[in-house]
């Protein structure tokens, strides 16, 4: 018999009950080693997904973008979803490599619990968020609670690497009028951050000449218009400094320290030999903007001023730099785009959470924006109203010996399942 009365359902007694329970789940999706990089990995962790899903009588969406990497969304249908208010979880199941394990203090993946903290790597960042999703789902399929709005739960994979399969989740699946990243947020509502777009910046010469040559290039009278590409590279970079100087002067967001919107040159690459003049240069860079800027405009704003500072260089200004936004993927083609992230203050669902929060945990949560960058930027790119919010701790995240609070984890859980109790049970306005 389907229960849509909550009342006699005492939601901290019911998850203090289960804590070992969920403390084993999440266990066990810290016991699966899919590290990314190298990636390719997370087909077990995701099998495990899918049938712990299935057995909740879940809807399954499955699909590949990368060979061993399936991704899963898993939607438990409301009974009057066009009048009540559905709710996307949102999580990524990849974690960051372990780097020299010798550093470890123990097997990242064989978890356990020490002096009231879950350790092991992606207990932070995020599979502790993501065991606090499944266990919820299953303790609503168990009390036969039925949800008037749809609950869709995204398990994607590629987050680590900046591939975006969030965006093809919310293609793929349900959209909804709310979406919670359950990322790292140190046990805070963010209802912002800003982006991050790379680029590749290239001087190509359109001949190659041996270094003997290059006196002919630099000196009077040497006739030859060439130049190298590695040289022209660095008006370049100071034309970037210049821009991000000039960003900082006159670009501001509230929560973010001035100068946040940065233009890292990340990476060079140029040159062929040492007996050669450089035929071409490239450059990698890291652009981070603010929650109300689009990556499309921003980098935009950077080609415009760099062939600006070509034009003044009369070998640039015959050949131009070459630009390359983006990228499907940090490992297949070393490029990524996080989208910012801009939520109102006073969203009904943020202001629930927070609610929720103080009244679980005894006192106000902290309410401001991301250091960092998540997937939370895709949904907001396609209109749905996000916040980040999970019980990861940012300083533990790609950390040795990375840990988890199993007090901030129930508290956690507690604060989600009456969220999600209250969200998807009212009608929409």
């Amino acid at each position: 018999m389907e229960n849509n009365d909550f009342s006699d359902i005492d939601v901290e007694k019911l998850i203090e009950e289960r804590r070992e329970e969920l403390i084993d789940l999440a266990s066990k999706l810290i016991s699966f080693p899919n590290v990314s990089p190298p990636g390719r990995n997370s087909r077990e962790v995701q099998n495990f997904i899918e049938n712990y899903l299935k057995n909740l009588g879940a809807e399954i969406i499955r699909w590949e973008t990368f060979k061993g990497d399936p991704n899963i969304v898993a939607v438990m249908s409301g009974t009057d979803p066009q009048k009540h208010r559905s709710l996307i979880l949102n999580t990524h199941v990849d974690v960051a490599e372990v780097g020299d394990d010798s550093q470890w203090s123990f097997d990242p993946f064989k978890p356990f619990v020490k002096d009231g903290r879950l350790f092991g790597r992606g207990a932070s960042d995020m599979k502790a968020a993501q065991a606090s999703f499944l266990l919820i789902m299953k303790l609503l399929k168990e009390k036969n609670i039925s949800l008037g709005g749809d609950l869709i739960f995204h398990s994607v994979t590629g987050e680590e690497a900046g591939e975006g399969i969030t965006m093809e989740a919310i293609q793929r699946g349900p959209k909804a009028d709310f979406a919670i990243v359950g990322d790292i947020s140190d046990f805070k509502l963010q209802y912002g951050q800003g982006g991050v777009i790379t680029g590749w910046i290239t001087v190509q010469s359109p001949s190659t000449y041996h270094d003997g040559v290059r006196s002919k290039m630099i000196h009077a009278g040497g006739g030859l218009f060439a130049a190298s590409a590695v040289e022209k590279m660095v008006k370049i970079i100071q034309g970037l400094q210049e821009l991000e100087r000039h960003w900082a002067v006159v670009k501001s967001y509230p929560g973010f320290p001035p100068g946040s919107n940065t233009i890292n040159p990340a990476v060079i690459e140029g040159g062929r030999h040492a007996a050669f003049v450089a035929d071409k240069c490239s450059l990698w860079i890291t652009v981070h903007f603010y929650p109300n800027e689009n990556y499309e405009v921003v980098s935009k704003e950077i080609e415009e001023h760099i062939l600006n500072v070509a034009k003044a260089d009369p070998w640039l200004k015959e050949n131009p730099p070459l630009f390359r936004w983006g990228g499907k993927s940090m490992l297949e083609d070393r490029g990524e785009i996080f989208p910012s992230l801009e939520l109102n203050r006073n969203h009904e669902g943020l202001k629930l959470l927070e609610s929720i929060h103080g009244e679980i945990v005894g006192s106000p949560p902290v309410v401001d924006m991301s250091p960092t960058v998540t997937d939370a930027g895709w949904l907001a790119e396609a209109g749905i109203p996000t916040v980040i919010y999970g019980p990861g701790e940012l300083g533990q995240a790609h950390s040795v010996d990375e840990s988890i609070s199993v007090v901030n984890l129930l508290d956690y859980t507690k604060i989600i399942f009456k969220f999600i109790l209250e969200w998807c049970s009212a009608e929409k306005i």
